[in-house]
This record gives C-alpha cells, structure tokens and sequence, in this order.
C-alpha cells in the first residue's frame, strides 16, 4: 500500500469536494469519524494484525445495511437506523476496508437508470447529461470520480454491471448466494445479488473473494461446491451472440462489440455464434411475468400506504406486481427450469458467453420521456442472468467510435465465477487473479507441467496454476524409464536432496479424486515439502520403484533433465 489508511481517507474527502457530486451520497459520513475508523485499522496493523483491505475506502449502496447508517432504499419515509451490518459489508470492515457513507440508488432497487430517487437522479461520472446505470447508481459514480476504490451495489436484473458499463469499470456479480444478502432490503428476494464495482479487476475480485461464504441470517446463501471450476481453458473458446440477436444494439455500441469480438479474436480467443433468442424469452419473466410478484412481497404494503417520497414510476412497478396469480408463478418457475437446463446446453462446450453489457447510452432527459421503455432495453442482455442462475462479470471493451466507454460482459453457469472472471482478465489483458480460495494444491514435478503430455489431465479438470516451486531439500528425483517418460520423487533425509523444481495447481475436491484415481502404478499423492516450508500434496513414487530408474537430482527438475537430454525430450 502507497498511503496510510488516513492518507487514503483525507484524499477520498478531498476528492468528494473537487467533484462536487452531492447526488452521489444518501447519508455521507463525516471525515473525522471515517479517520477514526483508519486510525483503528492503523492500530490493528501495528499489532501484527494481516488485514489485506487495510485502507480501501467503500461506498455501499444504500439498501444494504451499515450499522449506526441510516437505510432508506431510496425512500425517505421507509428509512431505518440498523444496528448491525450486512454480513457482506462486515467481511469487508474486518480486513480493514473502511465504509465512506451510503449511496443513492433507483427507489427500493427497482430500474437500470439511476434517476427514480427523490434524493436526485444521479449523472453519468463523464457526462453530467447522461445517465449514471441503475439501481446501484450512486456506488458506481463513486469510483467512476476516483472517491471510492469498491462500490457495493446489489443486481437483479444487471443493476451491478449496467453502471459498470456506462463508465469503463468492472461490476462483478456472483452466483446467487455466494455473497450473502442478509441485511439488504430485498428486491426479488430468490434474484438478488450483492455485487462489486471497481476501476480494476483485481481489486473488484479481492473485495468479492472476501464477501463469499454462507450465512446463517440468508436461507439462500450457498458454498462453492466440491465440482467447482477452478479455471478457464488456457485457449479459451467463448460463444457471441449471433448478428441477429445483436440488433437491439445501437449503431454505436454494435461497431463497438464487433471490434471487441476482433480484439478478442487476436489475442488468441476461438468464438462461435449462438443463438441466445431462448435467454432473452426467458428474460422477459422478469417484467412481463408472475416473477414480478417478488417486488410486491419486498415493499408492497408500504408502498400501498402512499408514502409522499415515493417515485411514481417505481411505485407504478410495485403496485401492478400485486396481480399475478399463484398458478402464473408457478408456471413461471417451471418455464424458468426449462430454460436454466437450455443456458447449461448452450455453454456445454465453450468456456463463457461474451456479450455487451447493454445497449445503449442515453441521456437523463430521454429517460424522462420514456422512462419504462429505455429502462428495459437496457436489461436486455442482463435481466436473464440471475433468471437462470448464473455468474457474470462486467469489463471495459472496445471503446465507441466517439471515444465512450463502453463493456461487455462475460456470462457462465453457476459456479463458474473464477471462470469468468479468467476470461475477462484476458480481454483486458490483466493478469489473472483468483476469485476462490477454495480447492485442493497439487504439486506437479514431471509429465504433468505446463507443456507436457499428461498437462491435459489437469487442464480438463479445470486446475488452476498457482505457481513455480521448489521442494525442500529432501528429495530426490528419478527417471524411471516408462513410457510415456515420467519421473518420480523420493523423500530422503533432509539435506540428502537437493530443491527439485516444480508447479502447483489448484484443483477442486471432486476433481481430485478423479484425477488420483486415473494414477499409474508406481505413482501416488502424498504430502511434499516446499522450501518455503510450506506442505502441499504431491506425486510420489516407491522407493523399489527409484531404484530400478535413473538418478537425475543434479538437473534440479525433469524440465531441464528433458531439455538436455535428446531422447527423452522428442518422447515429451
């Protein structure tokens, strides 16, 4: 870190004052009692304590609660002052992240636009015409100026990558339930999602990978499962919507996804096109169907009270979601496992679907004059995605041809969230970051390094890379003369060896037993010791069996045995 905690919080402060942006904030708090907080984290770290946000300054949308903060949705007449805090902003205060205030938000989470608040519609960070993104408008805006390093926002129906879009950030939104929404008023409670905005992805990855894990206060909250994929393919394949389904684009962001698509394309990505027609029939659900029913169940009694601070166009939502029937919903719930089995079968053979994030970019007066229509068009290639249970995450493409950001968004099943953000770092070209700490490290130290024949075998198990190593110096390394060529690892006493090179990927726990199952005889998996002191399972073999092999310690790795000796390379 470059600055202290405090340094970080008067430069927020600062910065909240050069851009002038009062329609960003709900409630703000005051400096001297953000700088209390630094101080606290400063003091924290003093003691030894390892707190990697320390210093990150938050703005979270106010629907979610902060204790001592009053919540208001949006709404004046609803607000309340909770007395704890959301377990998902809680994660973040805990490893030192530091909460600047609340943000506003279209009314009770309900609208793309970020202008149905009584606390002001809130301006595009770039253009003060246009409009910011809805719902988690005023999160977004705060990092767009550079006051916040993380925006909190929530997403139903593309609420935390819409914005996103709008302003060349990254909006990252997991799989339903893997960031807990207890202590967010609810939207649709079964769709919402707690998301991430940031100016990078490794920071927008950092703060989510803190906030994932089950709840006792959300029924809804779920763990990475045994199966989950740890990574993307190292040639990635990713499917793009066909040329019709792509005409709901404006001229402007259609050149633009199309020299994304090229971008792609040259820095090494296969693309095939499919006809994404059924998401986008499935999408309608959420505004033409029973599903609706959600919003009325969160807020419709209070709205039905009349409350004066109310948006009219919001409350209009609210109200008309008292209709649907019992047997539309279900039919509807039916229509939606028809569809969640139809998006599996369209991505079954590709990494991730890659689409723009929305459509167009409009300006605060047209959504005025057609604030339902322009409000669903821009949903078109977001409102399915919490629909059919799956990840998405929102980066920076090709920028229009006037010079605007604009973003695509990187969509995968359920689960698959390390996975899209593996491929969104790539149309970025930034450096991969990891989403999950789950999994089970492997140390690899012959057949199966990168480049090698048996690599496949952890590649189609969606391992993830973690590194080079060495081993400690216990061991030693034999060529055993099989075929294909493999060596094998002896532990010996400590200084009887020499550090053996080696890598280390991560695979989930499911995948592992396959992956142990498949070994040949003479190899296994036990625990192996780094030089970092680190132990990590890792192939081994038999002494019996090293004794009938070659001795091969002094090369310090079967890459460089393989490099030097002729044979045994052209076998590899």
């Amino acid at each position: 870190m470059t600055t202290s905690p405090t340094e970080r919080v008067h430069a927020a402060f600062e910065r909240i004052d050069e851009v002038d942006r009062p329609e960003v904030w709900i409630t703000l708090r005051s400096r001297d009692d953000v700088l209390a907080d630094a101080r606290a984290v400063e003091a924290r770290l003093a003691d030894g304590a390892e707190l990697p946000l320390a210093g990150t300054v938050v703005a979270v949308k106010d629907n979610i609660d902060v204790a001592g903060l009053p919540t208001t949705a949006g709404c004046p007449e609803f607000a309340y002052t909770p007395t704890v805090t959301a377990p998902a902003i809680a994660r973040l205060i805990e490893r030192g992240a530091l909460v600047l205030g609340k943000t506003n938000l279209d009314q009770f989470a309900t609208g793309l636009v970020g202008t149905r608040s009584p606390y002001g519609a809130v301006r595009c960070a770039w253009d003060p015409e246009r409009i910011s993104g809805g719902s988690s408008s005023g999160s977004s805006v705060a990092v767009a100026l550079g006051i916040a390093d993380i925006g909190i926002g929530t997403d139903t129906a593309g609420s935390g990558r819409v914005p996103a879009a709008f302003h060349g950030i990254v909006g990252i939104k997991t799989t339903l339930g893997l960031v807990p929404t207890a202590g967010v008023v609810p939207a649709c409670v079964d769709y919402d999602a707690v998301t991430v905005f940031a100016a990078d992805l490794a920071t927008a990855t950092a703060a989510t990978r803190h906030m994932v894990g089950t709840h006792r206060g959300d029924p809804r909250s779920r763990a990475w499962p045994a199966t989950v994929p740890l990574a993307a393919s190292t040639a990635p394949t990713v499917a793009i919507p066909t040329s019709v389904d792509r005409t709901a684009l404006s001229p402007e962001y259609r050149d633009a996804f199309d020299r994304t698509v090229k971008s792609m394309v040259d820095n090494g990505f296969d693309t095939v096109e499919v006809d994404i027609a059924p998401l986008l029939d499935a999408a309608l659900l959420l505004y033409d169907g029973a599903i609706v029913a959600q919003r009325y169940a969160a807020v419709g009694e209070f709205v039905d009270a009349g409350a004066a601070g109310l948006d009219p166009t919001v409350a209009a939502i609210v109200r008309g979601a008292k209709s649907p029937s019992a047997h539309d919903y279900v039919g509807d719930l039916s229509t939606l496992a028809a569809a969640r089995r139809t998006a599996i079968d369209l991505l079954a053979d590709v990494d991730a679907l890659v689409l723009p994030t929305t459509t167009e970019h409009p300006t605060i007066a047209a959504v005025q004059q057609d604030p339902i229509g322009i409000n669903r068009r821009l949903g078109t290639f977001t409102n399915f995605c919490n629909l059919l249970d799956m990840a998405a995450v929102s980066v920076p493409g090709e920028r229009t041809a006037d010079g605007h950001p604009f973003g695509v968004m990187v969509v995968t099943p359920a689960f698959a969230d390390q996975v899209a953000v593996d491929v969104a770092a790539r149309i970025v070209g930034a450096p991969p970051t990891t989403l999950s700490d789950e999994g089970i490290d492997v140390l690899v130290v012959g057949a199966h390094l990168r480049g090698f024949p048996a690599a496949s075998q952890l590649s189609e198990r969606r391992a993830r890379f973690m590194g080079d190593v060495t081993t400690s110096d216990a061991y030693r390394l034999v060529d055993l003369h099989t075929d294909p060529p493999k060596p094998g690892l002896v532990r010996h006493e400590p200084g009887e060896g020499a550090p053996i090179a080696g890598e280390v990927h991560r695979m989930a726990p499911a995948h592992l037993g396959t992956f142990l199952a498949a070994l040949p005889v003479p190899m296994g998996l036990t625990r192996v010791e780094l030089s970092d002191g680190r132990w990590v399972l890792g192939f081994c073999c038999s002494r019996d069996a090293s004794e009938k092999g070659t001795d091969i310690t002094e090369f310090g790795g079967w890459r460089a045995y393989c490099a030097s000796h002729t044979g045994v390379k052209k076998s590899v």
